[in-house]
Order: C-alpha cells, then structure tokens, then sequence
C-alpha cells in the first residue's frame, strides 16, 4: 500500500545510517515533516483501515490519568482533581500539577534532542518553547494519527514458548520477537501501519502489591525492548506510523548492557529513545490500555482494528494522553 511521505522514495534504514545524524530521517518527510513517521499513515491508509469496521465495537487504549499513583517516574505524579463551583448550580474542573506523561501517553519529537545534533529534523533550540509550533504534540491533533492498527500480543507469544514474562525481574525483549507474534497471529505489519505491544507490564504494574511497585520504581526496573539497531530497523522499514506498547518506556530499564547507543546517548546512558524520536521522528506510545482489545483479538481472532490516536491540542506540547480508541 502506498505512503505519501513526499517526493521520491523512502530510504531503508540501512541507507539512514549513512546520513548525518547517522541514523535519522530528517528530511525524508518534505510534507508536514514536524509530524514525523505520523506521515505514513496518509490518505489511502485511513481509507483503508475504516473499510474494515464491520462491527462498531469501539476500545479505549488509555487508562485513567491517575492510574499509576505512585508513578514509575519519580519527576511525574498523578494529577490533583479538583470541582470547583462559581454558584450552587455550576461545577467546573481544575487538575493541579497535572503532567501529561504521568499515564497512558504519546511522546512528542520534542522530547528527546539528537545528542550532538539537535531536535528532530534539526529544529533549532530556541524554538522548543511553549506555544511555538514546531513538533509539538499540537500537530497530530490538528491533523489526528488515524491508521490501521495491528496488535502483536508478546506476552502471549512468550507464554506458549513456555517463557512467560516475569516483569518483577524487567526482561528485555528482542525485536525478532515482534516477528514471532506476526506469525503466530498471521498478521502482517503494512506501511502506516500503527503497531501496539502487548506484554502485560501495564497491567501487572497496577496489580502488584505496593512493596512489589515500590522495588520496581526505586530500581528504576521496567520490562521493554533492547536497546539494540534491530528494534529501529524494524520500525523504519515497516514504515510504522505509531509504536505504542504497554510498557513504561517502550525500551528496557535499566538499559541493557549491549546496547548499541552508549556512545551516541551519553546523556540518557545509552537509551534509544534518541533513535526513535529525534532520529527517525517515530511517535512512542507508552502504558497504553491494551487489555479490552487484547481480549476481543483473543475471542475473535482478529488482530487488527481502525485505530484513531487525538492528542492535545496544547501548542508546543512535549507529550500528551494519547486519547487513542480502537474500532472494529
């Protein structure tokens, strides 16, 4: 299916780590490029992925904004709700310290900067400010991410390996596992495709006793992907418009001792979400609600939905809820 990225073809990544920076699509995208890999899914992609509703079941994909209280990130905390009222017959709302990252959330291309290079598609610093436009979390709700959705269940892939998941320990997954569930399920991942992970951690997280989250917080310990050029490869060259999964930051912590990135991603100890965000500008979706979708894939056997992704329309937003619904 095609993809309307701009002029001319889109690189493989192999051909992406020739560039400068190495490893980075900036320039790729001549049309709407603050938006990223959002662009894949153009046109022909919603088209598409609204042809396939059939039966009007709608799934939300974001958990409460005060679902993880005390959060994983100890620089976030579940937001304060107050009512207020200006007369006995009126009620209005007030968050206090409210922080959009601190639930279910896309991460925007301003949150991370190309260590030596700059932002994403070499926006310069002194634009990153509030209320200026440029890659902010405002641009995919002006123009929403809407695409065809495909959810790859790792946990349920490891399980029937006989290797379930022991999120108290934060294994680190390995990108050939997204190939496995493709398989297991028959699914096939398109261009502009939105790819959700399922590995459980969101969920056990929520459940665990609070000693149990306590250890995990205070060691910084969460199950996600290696840190390793496999992952970005397949995420670029599946033309992947959206990479959410229900971990706490998509990439393991603590960062895996052979990742690829410790000498390009000094200041984040050798993380990726450099790669991902300011190199290749693919949006991250992170501790997405996927447990109601998982449970219709698993009685349907259909692993794929119409999904439709709204941020907020905060201008110069570095992050946001995702306010994501799938629709099959």
């Amino acid at each position: 299916m095609a993809t309307d990225p701009g002029p001319g073809p889109v690189p493989p990544y192999a051909e992406l780590l020739g560039r400068t920076p190495p490893g980075s699509s900036w320039g790729v995208f001549t049309h709407d490029p603050g938006r990223g890999a959002a662009n894949f899914a153009g046109p022909s992609e919603v088209a598409a992925a609204a042809a396939t509703v059939t039966r009007g079941a709608v799934f939300n994909l974001d958990y409460p904004l005060d679902a993880f209280d005390p959060p994983m990130s100890r620089a976030r905390r579940a937001p304060l709700h107050e009512i207020t009222a200006a007369h006995a017959e009126a009620r209005d709302d007030m968050l206090h310290e409210f922080f959009p990252q601190a639930s279910s959330q896309l991460d925007g291309l301003r949150h991370r900067r190309a260590s030596g290079y700059g932002f994403y598609d070499g926006v310069p610093d002194d634009a990153i400010r509030p209320g200026t436009p440029e890659l902010g979390v405002q641009l995919w709700a002006e123009k929403p991410i809407v695409g065809r959705a495909v959810l790859l269940d790792i946990a349920g892939l490891l399980a029937a390996q006989d290797r379930p998941l022991d999120h108290r320990e934060g294994p680190a997954l390995d990108a050939e596992l997204l190939d496995q569930a493709c398989a297991r399920q028959q699914v096939r991942v398109q261009p502009g495709d939105i790819v959700l992970v399922h590995t459980g951690w969101a969920r056990w997280f929520r459940e665990a006793p609070l000693a149990v989250r306590d250890e995990v917080r205070s060691g910084r310990r969460a199950t996600g992907f290696r840190q390793k050029r496999s992952l970005a490869q397949w995420i670029w060259d599946h033309r992947v418009s959206v990479f959410a999964t229900d971990t706490f930051a998509v990439e393991v912590l603590p960062v895996a001792l052979d990742s690829d990135y410790f000498d390009t991603a000094p200041e984040d100890a050798g993380m990726m979400h450099q790669e991902l965000i300011a190199k290749l500008g693919i949006p991250l979706g992170e501790l997405w609600n996927l447990e109601d979708l998982l449970a219709d894939s698993q009685a349907t056997g259909r692993w794929d939905a119409l999904c439709v992704i709204k941020p907020l329309n905060l201008v110069g937003g570095v992050g946001s809820p995702p306010n994501a619904t799938a629709i099959r």
